[in-house]
């Protein structure tokens, strides 16, 4: 049995790896084993590999994952500050209606609403769930109406809802008629529907797109470059870093999904020129939608990491073609990297050389990646919570995988050219030439194709399993989760949570990528963790013969 990191390090990888993987699966049942036997893959790129992901996670493994409903309302709507968000069902569900991610928003002007530190619930009872809960659910929606006056209020289902069949979307329309000047619209996101919370995402998006897309057709500037940033949600203010960043260079941003978002931008966000997607699977769906509906193009990128933002920034640039656009981005990386390359050069000392392991949901596992290279920091395993495949191996393999039953729970919206709206943003003899020069302009190439050879790479990984590497391993850091923060730490290994940052960041750009060189050289180099163990464990500091009388 592997047990000395020393061992671990020095051997083959792909050797070492394959050994610690048939041990572990080897403490599973057969029939488990064998199905995640398959959601295990050691990095080859280029070999079109392919590896298990959204299937449904065996039952008691204890894995990362959260629900549909949290995918849903905690991702997606949640950071979205003037809508109102009923969560209908029991007031435990209705936890997750109070926001947790420390999700951050500035009102442009004090009078502006913001309901996100507000927690609504239906509080549903015993006798909703036998006699039905439609009738407190618009008592509800009414009693929010009159407190707040909102422009939107949204409903989310919890499993309960989708069990005793209450219909969401026929009291939404009901109470929407009724008001007349706020916009209300259900989510049939029960937590059993998907497999994971990526089925929350899409259901999101779906509704989003359905409900608020396109209801304004204002354009509010006459700013030359028109954006939208789809898939930043605005942990420790990250978007406050991108939106100083787009500000300086004279880019409107005309809404974030949904970071520091309101309804209105949302509603508008169908005038921009352009899609930059930052979490591929939690908004994938929306870019592709407006792209149809539309006519705006989109391309992936990564504001995570100091070399990351600024290859963003210039496929950006490159897409608007213009020179003073272009200047202006050159001249702005430049000022920016002088002070990263400064701060990263002695923090790289320590750095150096130590390992981390990454299992996070979206596409924080492969971003964050970038962040640990500049630190010369080691990555030898990671995964996603949530991932499809074509997060893994890249778009490329969205024709070979088959539509399945959870896949069919979920609603497939058909989207048509918009006859009045859609317009050609950019020449596609143009548009064409960009995807030549660069493979992620409407497309994505996904994670594994960027990680090193022999890499481990896991999908949806369990506790045991997360027990199992750090105790083979010994890596010098592991992020996932707050479900995993405590368990990990008691192990003596620092854990770095990447939903949530702790009380960190912001982390995007290029002052937070700074923000998270000094974060990770104080959780690597600090002593704590080698007092895990005692002292008085490790050497005996009292020595005794006893006599007797």
């Amino acid at each position: 049995m592997i047990e000395d990191k020393d061992k671990v390090m020095s051997k083959n990888n792909e050797a070492v790896h394959t050994e610690i993987k048939e041990e572990i699966l080897s403490k599973f049942p057969p029939k488990v084993a064998r199905k995640r036997d398959k959601s295990y893959v050691i990095n080859e790129p280029g070999t079109g590999q392919a590896i298990q992901a959204n299937i449904r996670t065996v039952p008691g493994i204890i894995t990362q994952r959260g629900c549909t409903y949290a995918g849903c309302k905690g991702v997606v709507l949640g950071p979205t500050r003037d809508i109102v968000n009923i969560t209908h069902g029991p007031i435990g569900c209705g936890f997750y209606s109070w926001l947790t991610r420390r999700n951050q928003t500035l009102p442009e002007k004090e009078t502006d609403e913001n309901y996100m530190a507000y927690c609504f619930s239906t509080d549903m009872q015993d006798e909703n769930i036998v006699f039905g809960g439609e009738k407190k659910l618009k008592t509800a929606i009414q009693e929010a109406y009159d407190l707040f006056h909102p422009k939107a209020i949204a409903i989310f289902s919890t499993c309960p809802v989708g069990l005793i069949g209450d219909d969401v979307h026929a009291v939404s329309r009901e109470m929407k008629e009724k008001f007349g000047d706020c916009n209300v619209f259900g989510f049939s996101c029960e937590g059993y529907r998907g497999v994971s919370q990526s089925a929350g995402h899409h259901i999101a998006n779906n509704q989003i797109f359905k409900h608020v897309v396109g209801t304004d057709d204002t354009i509010k500037t006459d700013k030359k470059f028109r954006i939208n940033l789809l898939g930043e949600y605005n942990i420790g203010g990250d978007s406050f870093e991108l939106e100083r960043i787009f500000e300086r260079l004279g880019v409107e941003l005309v809404a974030t999904y949904s970071g520091n978002s309101t309804i209105d931008s949302i509603a508008n966000s169908h005038t921009a020129d352009l899609n930059l997607v930052m979490c591929h699977r939690s908004i994938n769906y929306m870019a592709e939608m407006m792209q149809t509906k539309y006519g705006i193009p989109w391309m992936k990128i990564n504001f995570i990491g100091a070399k990351a933002s600024a290859k963003s920034l210039r496929k950006m640039a490159l897409y608007f073609e213009d020179a003073k656009l272009s200047e202006e981005v050159e001249k702005l990386i430049s000022e920016e990297l002088a002070v990263v390359e400064d701060e990263v050069a002695e923090i790289k000392k320590r750095t150096a050389g130590k390992t981390a392991m990454l299992f996070v949901g979206g596409s924080r596992a492969h971003h964050y990646q970038e962040l640990f290279k500049e630190l010369d920091m080691k990555i030898l395993a990671a995964g996603y919570e949530f991932a499809h495949r074509d997060d893994y191996e890249g778009r490329d393999v969205l024709p070979s995988i088959k539509v399945d039953a959870d896949s069919r729970n979920i609603e497939e919206l058909k989207v048509e050219k918009d006859p009045d709206r859609y317009k050609e943003r950019i020449e596609q003899s143009k548009l064409d030439n960009l995807k030549k020069k660069d493979p992620e302009v409407e497309n994505y190439i996904g994670m594994m194709s960027e990680m090193e050879a022999g890499t481990l790479i896991i999908d949806d990984i369990s506790h045991y399993e997360s027990e199992q590497l750090i105790k083979k391993y010994r890596p010098d850091i592991f992020c996932a989760g707050i479900k995993e923060k405590y368990a990990i730490q008691k192990s003596g290994v620092p854990l770095k949570q990447l939903h949530s940052y702790d009380y960190g960041g912001p982390y995007a750009g290029f002052k937070g990528a700074v923000n998270f060189y000094k974060d990770i050289d104080r959780m690597v180099n600090t002593s704590i963790w080698s007092l895990i163990v005692p002292p008085w464990e490790k050497e005996a500091e009292i020595n005794a013969d006893y006599i007797s009388a």
